[in-house]
């Protein structure tokens, strides 16, 4: 017991000399495409898959009226609509031979997604749609929010059995639901990482995280987060 006691007094010491001559720190989270893939069945064996309306997303309104507007015609009235069609995108663990994942490659997020949905083209009805899309996922830290955040972005989308046909429209429903419901994305918020180091029979030192820096390799992201070292 004492000398249990001895160990973690001398080493609480260390870590209090070396706090008051250094000041910060690094530590590193390293995350890989394994951990996101796990993640991803758990959330996909657990929960509903993902759905999110692009009715409102100021996508499907856009498109028809600009659609409309070339022709000397007003938009679409609301009557034209089915009120049956839910005007949504699911997000699909898999769909044809494309898996809904996280990759790192070349410095850069993408993030494969599998979907399926329905939305209603003025006079024709509730149409179902599926197929895949390739998303880019920058990732950039904001000082004033103190915030690691991501912002999505859409590049391309295949729809099953069309050869791309209509995958430009679907293409800014999506993308036009992320912007107004899911950017900007936090990733880590650095109060949520600040944390106390209690000192035996001296105190508490306050490791106060004050910045965070990404840092992409292929197949993995590693997360330097910078500490600064106050008396608690």
């Amino acid at each position: 017991m004492i000398y249990r006691i001895l160990i973690t007094t001398t080493v609480a010491l260390l870590l209090f000399v070396s706090a008051a001559s250094a000041q910060k720190a690094e530590v590193t989270i390293s995350l890989n495409e394994p951990f996101f893939d796990a993640l991803l069945d758990s959330v996909f064996q657990n929960y509903d898959a993902p759905e999110f309306s692009i009715a409102k997303a100021g996508s499907v309104e856009d498109v028809t009226n600009s659609a409309f507007s070339l022709f000397g015609f007003g938009g679409p009235s609301a009557e034209t609509k089915p009120a049956y069609c839910s005007e949504s995108v699911k997000i699909l663990r898999e769909n044809n031979g494309v898996r809904t994942a996280v990759r790192f490659r070349d410095g850069k997020v993408y993030v494969p997604l599998a979907f399926s949905g329905g939305y209603a083209p003025p006079f024709i009805g509730c149409v179902d749609f599926a197929g895949s899309a390739e998303a880019n996922v920058d990732i950039e830290f904001d000082p004033q929010t103190q915030r690691l955040i991501g912002r999505a972005h859409v590049n391309t989308v295949n729809l099953n059995g069309t050869g791309g046909i209509g995958g430009t429209v679907i293409a800014r429903m999506i993308q036009g639901s992320i912007d107004k419901k899911l950017n900007p994305i936090e990733i880590l918020s650095l109060d949520k990482v600040s944390f106390g180091l209690p000192i035996p029979n001296t105190g508490t030192i306050k490791m106060k995280a004050v910045g965070v820096r990404p840092e992409i390799a292929n197949g993995s992201v590693q997360i330097h987060i910078t500490y600064e070292f106050l008396k608690g």
